[in-house]
């Protein structure tokens, strides 16, 4: 996997005044740590943080971060936030070793169209937006691509139907769904009022009967 190189200002100023202040100047604050380093506050630019996750493997990347004139091998750990802006607030980096394994969120992506599925008036579902996964930073899939072409209608892909690159491991429960096949809403519908009608034919059979019993 090829790196993105990406600069960081180590960050000396501390507090929500002064993290507000750097937002509002264009610039994300955040801290990088990991392989029993002291941690660093450092600040990166809004503009280059969008750019260096722009690819394929987005919050994913494998980052070259370089803060005061060192360069560390870092991914997203985490980012937070504005509740409602939904802008980045705050970065949370995380040195690697290209050696040692990570856990990390790998988006699912559905690829083909499950024809059999909507030729039944039902849609097919993707259970999960992302699959946890362990492997060593240079072998972390920008994306988890799932072939839906062959779903038949009430099919489910559970995680250990899923194929996952070499040097990939998922942590999860090997029963949980994955994709599953649904009813359209109007087919739910359909199969509501269906149910409604019965249920009116069994009230109406039943009065009959009691009519009947009575006379």
């Amino acid at each position: 996997m090829s790196t993105t190189t990406l600069a960081a200002t180590p960050r000396s100023a501390a507090g929500s005044a002064a993290a507000r202040r750097l937002r509002a100047e264009g610039h994300i604050p955040g801290v990088l740590y990991g392989h029993g380093m002291t941690p660093v506050s450092l600040t990166v630019e809004r503009r280059d943080l969008r750019i260096a996750l722009s690819g394929p493997a987005g919050v994913n990347t494998l980052l070259n971060l370089e803060v005061g004139g060192q360069k560390y091998p870092a991914v997203v750990k985490e980012l937070q936030r504005h509740p409602i802006k939904r802008t980045v607030s705050h970065i949370d980096f995380l040195q690697v070793s290209m050696t040692e394994e990570i856990t990390v969120q790998v988006p699912v992506h559905l690829e083909g169209e499950a024809k059999a599925v909507a030729s039944e008036g039902m849609l097919v579902d993707r259970a999960v937006d992302t699959i946890e996964v362990r492997c060593t930073p240079g072998n972390m899939p920008a994306q988890i691509t799932i072939d839906i072409t062959e779903m038949q209608p009430g099919d489910v892909i559970r995680l250990a139907d899923i194929t996952l690159p070499a040097g990939v491991t998922a942590t999860g429960d090997e029963e949980m769904p994955v994709v599953t096949t649904l009813h359209t809403a109007a087919e739910a519908a359909e199969a509501a009022e269906g149910e409604g009608e019965g249920e009116a034919a069994e009230g109406g059979e039943a009065e009959a009967a009691g009519d009947d019993a009575g006379e």
